[in-house]
């Protein structure tokens, strides 16, 4: 554009998320300035980012600037304004702009009840030369889950550091690298400036990846076993992203991934949530993507807002998206009513009641004021008469966390909590607690109403055996609001109920007046299924180091166990594959393999821009008419398939081509069995595949053909790959939006 000034603004869209609030163009924000590409000389990246802001009359460059990243991306951080914002977005040097987001955090029976029991045969001299790396809350160092007893020193491909920080005793030959990430540089008032964890979440992930083996860990006597790893001879980097009061920016992840890639990680997890349905804009996949260019394979939560439908996160097909499954144990605490009737709650309670029974009250009757009363059955905090409260359990309704907190700070016993939401998921009460469903509640309501003296007791919480796996209530679901050739969750793991270490830095519950305290902890989320996941990744990866992100991603995916559509209703858009199988997955017989040029290729197919996947992949733009042509259901070589239906009343076609890989032994011969669904004709051709030693990789073609369906039904079928030592599976869904 002759003649024109470089800060023109182009028609290149520019997302602005400003929850809510109104800006004036002149307020500056921190904005992501993404130049792609890998910059080989970090100075002249350097150079170049200071002479874009300078073209754009921004004076005080090193003022603006927040953080250069020239290690893995060459992009910058930089406080802008809008308008400063939009110039920038416009020069020919600069691939996007996108501000500033904050993302949210998204468990020992565990490994036993998947099939990775402690005697698994191991590499145990390759397994010490994997680095799990981990973006999260921080880490604590003085656990024995990452102590080096027996260890030798970090390998040597470890570009990595640790130093000492405040409340941070430093690394050793286990736990071999820690930093953090605060590129605002504004102090958090309940964390500390350094990898130390804070808030319990990083340690808690960290040992579950690659805890070492540590004898008697439990919670209250609860959970009492081995707590481990499911690769304990492996090592630990932490990258601290993620702050108590602000959560995890988008500066702080990019930082922290790059770092990662650079020090020389073998896996990445992470266990935070993305929002974003623009791939290009996705710190979380544009860091995963770049990771994946190396040979690192990023495994993520799947988020925690289920049952809805289209919940699901970190949805980018280069990532492995886990969702989260229940084991065979819960806790439970029985309720004794006056008049003899018992029921079960869920929930963590440590407390021994002190008397048989304690006088027993509804929170919607004992309000503060008159004005209280909608609050009061809530139990909300300062909506409660105190005098109606002291020495009484309380029977309330839930709205908010910790009203056991609230009933106790006002002389109570405890509370009984009534939800129809987290019933499979048991909370850690800081007093005597426990959580009923709806039915329960109103008998429990209806016996205090009945009675003058209305008593009853919480007794102490003990585990109990239940039917598993399932998928926890609260793990998002498809389908993927993004791709829809791509099904997301790819798997699930153990996400409830899961018991890891812990810091020293936080009560049990974090909430006020709670003196809880304890080395191990149980917790909830998809949090927790992501790291059995990534343990799992690096356990194959110690076995097969040379195997590419896709190869491992498949090999847990095709060898996933299915589970059962009648206790999941939600199918395959719940569990994806099924749940995550660790054994199985070191022999999977066939891989679905890809590499870079196939992602990219899947991006054209989706129809973003060449600048925008550009931004993803990290150069300036690409030329998507130079690529290989292809259809959008076989754009990429996917280990899953999934036909979404289309709009017309009449029977939609869907064609996928797909290429195995042969990792078993050189002479296999494998026969496909088909299942379709109801009103679903599926073909695969051809129905054999023969290898041989000269023969390593088979394509084949799906066909599948679905009737109309009513919108928003789903339907699924497989195809299997038999040999005489392996079971290749994947997962076909089809879908009515």
């Amino acid at each position: 554009m002759s003649g024109s000034s470089p800060c023109i603004h182009s028609n290149l869209l520019l997302l602005v998320i400003f929850a809510g609030l109104t800006l004036i163009n002149a307020e500056k924000k921190v904005y992501i300035v993404y130049f792609g590409g890998r910059p080989d000389d970090r100075q002249a990246a350097a150079q170049t980012q200071q002479d874009v802001l300078s073209k754009c009359d921004i004076v005080d460059t090193e003022e603006s600037i927040v953080h250069s990243y020239t290690k893995s991306f060459n992009a910058l951080a930089a406080k802008l304004s809008e308008d400063e914002a939009q110039k920038i977005a416009g020069m020919e040097e600069v691939v996007s702009v996108f501000p500033n987001r904050y993302h949210k955090l998204h468990t020992t029976k565990s490994w036993d009840f998947i099939g990775l029991p402690r005697t698994a045969r191991r590499q145990l001299k390759q397994e010490s030369n994997i680095i799990v790396g981990l973006l999260d809350t921080g880490i604590t160092p003085q656990s024995e889950s990452f102590a080096d007893n027996g260890f030798g020193p970090p390998p040597a491909k470890w570009k990595g550091s640790c130093g000492r920080f405040a409340n941070f005793s430093g690394c050793n030959n286990k736990l071999i690298g820690a930093k953090y990430f605060k590129l605002d540089g504004k102090p958090d008032p309940d964390d500390i400036l350094s990898p130390v964890d804070v808030e319990g979440h990083g340690t808690h992930t960290a040992s579950t990846v690659a805890g070492n083996i540590v004898k008697n860990a439990n919670l209250f006597g609860l959970a009492k076993g081995t707590a481990r790893g499911a690769v304990p001879s492996a090592r630990v980097a932490m990258y601290k992203v993620c702050w108590v009061s602000t959560g995890c920016s988008d500066m702080d992840l990019l930082a922290g991934f790059e770092a990662a890639i650079a020090d020389g990680v073998d896996v990445i997890s992470i266990s935070i949530g993305g929002f974003t349905f623009n791939y290009a804009e996705d710190i979380i996949a544009i860091g995963a993507f770049h990771a994946m260019k190396k040979g690192i394979l990023t495994i993520a939560s799947a988020g925690n807002d289920g049952p809805d439908e289209s919940t699901i996160v970190n949805h980018a097909p280069w990532i492995l998206t886990v969702g989260a499954s229940g084991i065979d144990r819960s806790f439970r605490s029985k309720v004794v009513l006056g008049n003899g009737k018992t029921f079960l709650g869920s929930g963590l309670s440590a407390f021994d009641p002190k008397q048989k029974n304690y006088p027993l009250v509804s929170g919607a009757d004992i309000p503060k004021t008159k004005a209280d009363k909608e609050n009061s059955r809530f139990c909300i905090e300062d909506s409660l008469d105190p005098t109606k409260v002291k020495g009484k359990l309380v029977y309330c309704e839930l709205e908010e966390w910790g009203v056991e907190s609230v009933v106790k700070g006002l002389g109570g016993i405890g509370a009984i909590v009534e939800s129809t939401v987290f019933l499979d998921t048991p909370q850690i009460f800081m007093a005597p607690g426990t959580m009923i469903n709806d039915t329960v509640g109103q008998a429990i309501d209806g016996y205090i109403h009945s009675t003058r003296t209305p008593s009853g007791v919480i007794q102490r919480t003990k585990e109990v055996k239940i039917p598993a796996p399932f998928v926890a209530s609260f793990s998002s679901r498809g389908p993927n609001p993004v791709s829809q050739h791509i099904l997301k969750p790819d798997v699930v793991a153990p996400g409830v109920d899961i018991l890891a270490s812990y810091t020293p830095l936080k009560s049990l519950t974090g909430l006020k007046g709670d003196t809880q305290f304890s080395k191990f902890t149980i917790m909830s989320g998809t949090s927790m299924a992501c790291p059995h996941v990534s343990g799992v990744a690096a356990y194959v990866k110690s076995f097969h180091p040379k195997w590419s992100p896709a190869a491992i991603k498949s090999a847990i995916t095709t060898t996933a166990k299915p589970m059962s559509r009648r206790v999941n209703k939600d199918g395959e858009f719940a569990y994806g594959a099924g749940q995550v199988n660790p054994l199985r997955a070191l022999s999977p017989g066939l891989v679905y393999d890809m590499n870079e040029t196939s992602y990219i290729q899947f991006l054209c197919h989706e129809g973003l821009s060449g600048k925008s996947i550009g931004a993803i992949v990290g150069s300036k733009s690409v030329n998507c008419s130079s690529l290989l042509p292809g259809h959008g259901n076989d754009a990429l070589n996917y280990p899953t398939m999934q036909l979404s239906l289309k709009d017309k009343n009449e029977t939609t076609v869907g064609v996928f081509r797909r290429t195995v890989t042969n990792v078993g032994p050189a002479q296999s011969v494998y026969k496909a069995t088909i299942e379709a669904p109801q009103g679903v004709k599926i073909t695969v051709t051809p129905t054999t595949l023969v290898f041989s030693p000269t023969v390593q990789a088979r394509r084949f073609k799906v066909v599948v053909k679905a009737k109309p369906m009513a919108s928003k039904k789903m339907v699924s079928g497989s195809l299997t790959w038999r040999s005489h030592r392996h079971i290749v599976r994947s997962p076909i869904v089809i879908y009515k939006p």
